[in-house]
């Protein structure tokens, strides 16, 4: 029998327009960039003022520990919201969780810039700034799944990797915009305005983001891959009495190897992003004892050229597979780490942009095909939990304490090696998952089986097999 075409969607539905899929594409990119917006702001303000407004007892490096200590709490909150957005997502819908997260990550940050400061309200300061950020990263736990699998259900298989970047995007995006207002507040007022009432500005700026990202979000219809697996499994149930599992059960019986590929995975992804773009701030501030201005400026030129980049790495991954784009990646941040610092103690700003720009070009071969591959490992009815588990909870290990170890390692020896160290051991690991791991190019979502996520129905042109 002819195999669909690469464009159709499952069986039963229609085929995703260009112009349908060009519209789930703008709306999940502009939903993500708004929650990384969110978040990001958020670690970049804990590396230049958090320490200050929230624990000026303490000395400056001492004050961006702890304040990189409330940062890493919001990590935490991730896995919880990966598994409450994943069950309710491969439940009742992609579009609806993803509403919800941006709602919640919107009204978290922009209270966070209301929040008085220690020499206010003392001891509470930091406490709701903390309960705050754990708000955010529940919502954030739940939105990178529903976002990213709402473009690859729609997109064809042939561009998958293509399409499905373009969410990723929304990441140096976010942290472009969080990064470009922190720096215009900078050098629009004095460091003593500052850090009295300028760092809030950014954040009440979240509150007008949230409007535009609901506007877009709202407007686009639901995966059609999951209403026709929502309606077999309404079948099943009508005609057998057949009683599902829930999707986060289901998913780790049937795909535990799967999430421990996508958490192998992340480890390099994810702490060499925090590093290069979050503890970079303080390296450079506290460390080298440089403008915030230059180290904001360096990390801006770097996320623009890493949003140029991601949708080039997803479609090189659709030609040559997610593997060896995501190993070139993983094995480039283990051997950048080593120039990384040794050309940020140079002090020199072109220096700078060279080591965070590079950092973030090997990041981007990692995040680029991340989307397509997670996507690609798991079932449709458990797709959500499982891309939002493999992801998520590789974050409490990985990205939560990376600027808070690295910070730590800091103060500890006084000198980058260790951090270095740190950074080698963290890309051997997802090396190691990645040889693992099966290429997923060219997988059939609506064909990926529970339990047997290699019995894939090939793409258009090529014959249909089944392993057993």
């Amino acid at each position: 029998m002819a195999s669909a075409p690469a464009d159709a969607g499952p069986p039963g539905t229609a085929p995703t327009s260009p112009r349908a899929l060009r519209k789930v594409v703008a709306a999940s990119l502009i939903g993500t960039t708004v929650e990384w917006y969110d978040y990001f702001l958020y670690g970049s303000a804990a590396a230049l003022v958090f320490g200050k407004v929230f624990f000026p007892e303490s000395d400056p490096l001492t004050g961006t520990l702890l304040s990189f200590l409330t940062y890493a709490i919001g990590f935490a909150a991730r896995p919880l919201g990966a598994l409450v957005f994943g069950h309710y997502g491969d439940r009742i819908g992609r579009k609806k969780l993803l509403v919800v997260s941006l709602l919640m990550m919107g009204g978290a940050t922009t209270l966070i810039g209301c929040v008085p400061g220690y020499n206010t309200i003392g001891i509470a300061a930091p406490i709701l700034l903390t309960l705050l950020r754990v708000v955010q990263g529940f919502a954030l736990g739940g939105e990178w799944g529903g976002a990213v699998l709402l473009v690859s259900e729609h997109g064809d298989a042939r561009r998958r990797g293509f399409w499905a970047s373009w969410p990723q995007g929304g990441a140096p995006a976010g942290n472009l915009i969080a990064v470009g207002v922190l720096s215009l507040m900078t050098t629009l007022l004095s460091d003593e305005a500052f850090n009295s009432w300028g760092w809030r500005v950014p954040f009440l700026f979240s509150a007008v983001l949230v409007g535009i990202g609901m506007w877009i979000r709202l407007a686009v219809d639901e995966s059609p891959l999951f209403k026709e697996a929502l309606a077999r499994s309404e079948r099943r149930k009508a005609e057998q009495g057949a009683v599902e599992q829930p999707p986060m059960l289901a998913v780790v019986r049937h795909h535990w190897r799967d999430i421990l590929v996508a958490m192998g995975a992340r480890m390099a992804e994810n702490i060499s992003y925090y590093l290069i773009t979050t503890f970079v701030l303080a390296y450079c501030v506290d460390h080298l004892e440089l403008g915030k201005q230059t180290a904001l400026n360096a990390v801006l030129i770097g996320s623009a050229v890493q949003f140029c980049l991601i949708p080039l790495f997803g479609a090189l991954s659709d030609r040559v597979g997610r593997k060896p784009v995501y190993f070139v990646g993983a094995l480039g941040v283990g051997v950048w780490t080593w120039f990384f610092f040794a050309l940020l103690d140079t002090k020199s700003f072109p220096a700078l942009v060279l080591a965070v720009t590079v950092g973030l070009v090997f990041h981007s071969a990692m995040y680029a095909p991340q989307a397509a591959f997670f996507s690609e490992l798991f079932a449709t009815r458990m797709r959500y939990s499982g891309a939002s588990i493999g992801a998520q909870f590789s974050s409490v290990a990985a990205g939560a304490p990376a600027p808070l170890i690295a910070t730590a390692l800091l103060s500890g020896y006084g000198t980058s090696t260790p951090i270095s160290v740190y950074m080698t051991l963290a890309a051997v690991l997802t090396l190691v998952a990645l040889l693992a791991a099966r290429e997923t190019r060219g997988r059939d979502l609506a064909a990926v089986e529970p339990g047997a996520p290699e019995d894939v129905r090939p793409t258009a042109g090529k014959a249909a097999t089944t392993r057993r």
